[in-house]
């Protein structure tokens, strides 16, 4: 089947009826874009538009199958050969449907696996799945480890405000903390956090702020026994050197997130947090 043969063919005989493409597009109900596809020998017909577009143009299927008009004597053996190139068409059409449904289906097999893969190694690492097409929502077992390194680190920072000296009799240090990064070395932990640590005392029923500080601190974490206790902590100087005291604290993942501890309001929710612990504390 000669599709530039029957291009050619169909141009001609629309204009031998005086048709644009368009007026020959809309009575065939396709686009004038799709005529033009045909005519340009890049595309043929769909099947149930080729009786359609042979009673426009005046032609037998045979006619146009063959991309000329035929005569009596070259009509029974254009016939046969039409119908085999046609069946060989179809069958060609067939099998590259058959490669882009294999492909397709391959394309979608792979990324379901690539999705599982990533949520079996996201619950091997203790960590919530991503996606929930396998028919369940994995959720980690909740680690109670960290939660005591966690109150272990606010405990020691409130004993140690409540042992500095007080200026009211019933002053009590309250502390907030954003925890950034946990890390586990072989002895101990590492704990990266951003602390804000403010005293409160009542006086004539009235709650009073005494002082506040707001600082990045590295604590160091040992686990004794059934608990875990705080052997010290670092956090940059304020002055000249803050900037290199923070690098040669903290890793870049952390000063990256410790950037935005303004903007993005973590001071600000720790203040609330601190806020609510006042009040219970001093029934208010």
């Amino acid at each position: 089947m000669n599709q530039e043969k029957i291009g050619k063919f169909i141009l001609e005989l629309r204009k031998e009826k005086n048709m644009t493409q368009q007026e020959l597009a809309d009575a065939l109900n396709v686009t004038d874009r799709a005529i033009s596809k045909w005519e340009n020998g890049r595309g043929m017909p769909d099947y149930s538009l080729i009786k359609p577009l042979c009673e426009q143009l005046g032609i037998t299927v045979n006619d146009l199958l063959s991309g000329e008009r035929l005569n009596k004597r070259d009509y029974q053996e254009k016939f046969e050969k039409n119908i085999m190139n046609t069946l060989g068409y179809s069958f060609k059409k067939i099998k590259k449907a058959k490669y882009v449904l294999v492909i397709f289906i391959g394309v979608v097999l792979l990324s379901l696996l690539t999705l599982f893969g990533i949520d079996v190694y996201r619950m091997k690492n203790n960590k919530p799945v991503f996606f929930s097409t396998w028919g369940f929502l994995y959720t980690p077992a909740l680690n109670i480890e960290d939660d005591k390194i966690y109150w272990a680190v606010k405990n020691y920072l409130v004993r140690e405000g409540d042992e500095e000296v007080k200026h009211h009799d019933n002053e009590k240090t309250f502390v907030g903390m954003r925890v950034y990064l946990l890390q586990e070395k072989k002895d101990f932990y590492y704990v990266y956090s951003w602390i804000l640590k403010e005293k409160y005392y009542l006086e004539n029923e009235e709650i009073k702020q005494d002082s506040a500080v707001s600082i990045p601190c590295r604590f160091v974490v040992e686990k004794t026994r059934n608990s875990y206790e705080v052997v010290g902590y670092t956090s940059p100087k304020d002055g000249t050197y803050y900037e290199e005291d923070m690098k040669r604290i903290f890793p870049r993942s952390v000063l990256s997130d410790m950037d935005n501890v303004y903007s993005e309001g973590v001071v600000e929710k720790l203040q609330m947090e601190i806020l609510e612990q006042v009040k219970l504390y001093y029934h208010k």
